[in-house]
């Protein structure tokens, strides 16, 4: 598409149009004062308008562009947090199934000091949690 340059009497034309001083009744369809006619004129500033429109259209692409680039580049953050969030969570749950075996060897093997150490454990346990909740 081609764009003209503003004229100064484009919006005379256009008002020309709208009160019918620019029709075909005179001057063979024709406007007198610069050779245009209402068609021409009409045709004119809607080409304006839509290149104004494309213009503003274009610019709104870009910034859909960017903002869907920003997007996709924050998702692929959280995936890599939650992937290294996986690894250590799987690592702590290797760490208290070991936990939970030694437990387990300790109260097979049976005695009163073990009990003792494990009831003192849990309670120590049961405090700490309390202390962090309030």
């Amino acid at each position: 598409m081609r764009q003209r340059p503003p004229r100064s009497n484009d919006h005379d034309m256009y008002n020309n149009l709208e009160s019918g001083r620019g029709g075909r009744g005179r001057g063979g369809g024709r406007n007198n004062n610069n050779g245009m006619s209402s068609h021409e004129a009409n045709a004119s500033i809607m080409e304006t308008q839509n290149n104004d429109r494309i213009s503003e259209l274009s610019d709104q692409v870009a910034r859909l562009k960017g903002l869907t680039l920003d997007i996709g580049n924050e998702v692929q953050e959280q995936n890599n947090l939650l992937d290294g969030m996986g690894d250590s969570f799987g690592n702590v749950g290797d760490m208290l199934t070991g936990s939970l075996q030694r437990m387990g060897i300790m109260l097979e093997r049976g005695g009163a000091k073990h009990m003792c150490y494990l009831v003192a454990f849990v309670v120590f346990v049961m405090v700490f949690l309390y202390w962090l909740v309030r």
